[in-house]
């Protein structure tokens, strides 16, 4: 058997499992086969069999296309528990993810009180260019109302997505008049690079959401923005992040490491070894790098981190990793449908697996994996890791690393919890806090727009008595004031609301600058690179 049939021979098996439950009760028989001849079949396979049998002389009528939809899910969660069938429905949408694309209108929008309110505008997008607002209220599209509390999120992105060039007609509020638009939708990029900006003189700070297809030549674009405004250093934000296309992610630590230094590999049963190496091209060879991760940085996000971390080409600052270290291989069906088979692991260079320990066809303890981390004080004390790690491995400079789920970050940040109380949890929790820095900017939208970076809008923000405004309003929303909680959570609530603000007038531009002003594992980074 030859690499490409043994590369291939686990998807042959899955391809054929699943199209055989896909087209197996296709296949005619005649009427008056009984079932014993049908169960006979020299071409005997119980799943395809099955199918016939209902098929054919079930006692009531079965649609057997839903039957089908069903069944597959549970065939694949008896595998792991990144293996997934994907619905026609849903492939679109994943796939807009994965090429950082979709085709729309240009807006960014939250629900407020049953009413679709553009937070932003996307420069260059359909909507901005017919002088379509932030602030503005969608009311109506096509010739019906679109208010109530039956619009949410999905149906708002159904009916305002759809194919490029067709048209949508929509009714906006403004100031109280109605204004008609027919915008016709174009291509809208999804950016995976929320921002990048000079933190410090020398540092610059990039935050990446996912790795999607334009993420490498954005992070360039990034990288080459903040080396001209005199960056000699770079801290490279992954929290969050759940990952995406691990070509991208190669691409991108290329640009980092010298040549022939391993970057990942992958391996599995019927999929030997593959080593991806850094070619030697990198232009941000010599930039200081720190790295910042948490337990929701998944997949392409730990190839990064474990690449910097074991070629000894940067310090990864936070917590550890979710430890997802299983490859994926996207087939598609007939019917617009696919298949996301595990197909390898993936390995840091210095041989980690990185994926955290799950059981074939339960999947409860892996789902609930992040909350236990929370239980077990991981989030909190440091010691606490290694009770769940002590897989050693070494890096290039021989130093140790753990491996066994997730990267073990070099500089551990525990959660900041010295101004978290129970108030500023309920404000969070229920979006109250969230809520009222829009209506405060909407509300005064006009007079705030003089103010044209963050800075400025913060510095009038703070002769204002927004906090009061706020406990206020959240005792509207039954938050009970609670002078304790107020006072132990002052600075954070504050920092909130005025990053919050200045997103909804500014966009995300102005709106990382004040978070990271208290971000103890951003603080952490810059004090490493000092």
């Amino acid at each position: 058997m030859n690499n490409r049939t043994r590369t291939l021979l686990p998807l042959i098996i899955a391809v054929s499992l699943c199209v055989g439950v896909l087209i197996g009760y296709i296949i005619s028989i005649n009427s008056t086969k009984n079932i014993v001849s049908i169960a006979r079949k020299s071409s005997f396979n119980k799943i395809n069999t099955l199918l016939e049998l209902i098929n054919h002389n079930y006692v009531d009528t079965v649609d057997m296309n839903n039957l089908i939809e069903d069944a597959i899910p549970h065939i694949l969660a008896q595998l792991d528990p990144h293996s997934v069938y994907i619905s026609a429905s849903d492939l679109q949408n994943v796939n807009e993810e994965m090429e950082g694309s979709f085709s729309g209108i240009g807006v960014q929008f939250n629900i407020q009180n049953d009413t679709v309110m553009i937070v932003a505008v996307i420069p260059n997008g359909p909507s901005e260019k017919l002088g379509i607002l932030a602030g503005d209220r969608i009311v109506e599209v096509g010739d019906s109302t679109f208010t109530g509390s039956k619009i949410t999120n999905e149906t708002v992105l159904k009916t305002l997505r759809g194919k490029k060039g067709t048209q949508v007609k929509v009714g906006i509020k403004r100031n109280g008049d109605m204004l008609h638009y027919d915008i016709t939708r174009g291509d809208i990029p999804i950016n995976s690079v929320d921002i990048s900006y000079m933190i410090e003189p020398a540092t610059g700070y990039i935050k990446i959401n996912t790795f999607s297809s334009r993420t490498y030549n954005e992070f360039r674009t990034a990288i080459n923005k903040l080396q001209n405004s005199g960056a000699s250093q770079l801290i490279i934000d992954l929290r969050g992040n759940p990952g995406g296309d691990m070509i991208t992610v190669i691409e991108m630590v290329n640009e980092l490491l010298p040549q022939n230094s391993l970057i990942v590999y992958t391996e599995g049963k019927n999929s030997p070894r593959k080593d991806f190496k850094a070619r030697g091209n990198g232009k941000y060879q010599n930039m200081k790098i720190a790295v910042l991760i948490d337990e929701w940085s998944a997949s392409a996000s730990e190839i990064f981190a474990g690449a910097i971390q074991d070629n000894d080409r940067g310090t990864i600052i936070g917590r550890r990793s979710f430890g997802k270290g299983l490859v994926q291989s996207q087939i598609p069906f007939p019917d617009s449908s696919a298949l996301r088979l595990t197909i390898a692991r993936y390995y840091t260079p210095s041989g980690r697996s990185l994926q955290k320990r799950y059981t074939k066809g339960d999947d409860s303890n892996y789902e609930n994996d992040i909350e236990n981390r929370y239980l077990h004080g991981e989030f909190d004390v440091q010691d606490s890791i290694k009770q769940v790690d002590t897989l050693q491995f070494y890096t290039k400079n021989g130093r140790v690393v753990y491996g066994g789920g997730g990267v073990m970050p070099d500089i551990f940040v525990p959660r900041d919890t010295t101004k978290y109380s129970t108030y500023y949890n309920k404000l969070i929790n229920y979006s109250h806090l969230y809520q009222f820095a829009f209506e405060y900017a909407d509300r005064n939208r006009q007079m705030l727009k003089q103010y044209k970076n963050w800075q400025e809008l913060t510095a009038y923000l703070e002769t204002q008595e927004l906090l009061n405004d706020l406990v206020k309003y959240a005792e509207t929303k039954g938050v009970r004031k609670n002078i304790a909680g107020i006072r132990k959570s002052e600075q954070l609530i504050n920092n909130l609301l005025n990053a919050y603000i200045s997103r909804v007038l500014l966009g995300d531009d102005n709106f990382y600058p004040i978070l990271n002003q208290t971000d103890a594992t951003v603080q952490k980074a810059l004090e490493v690179l000092k």
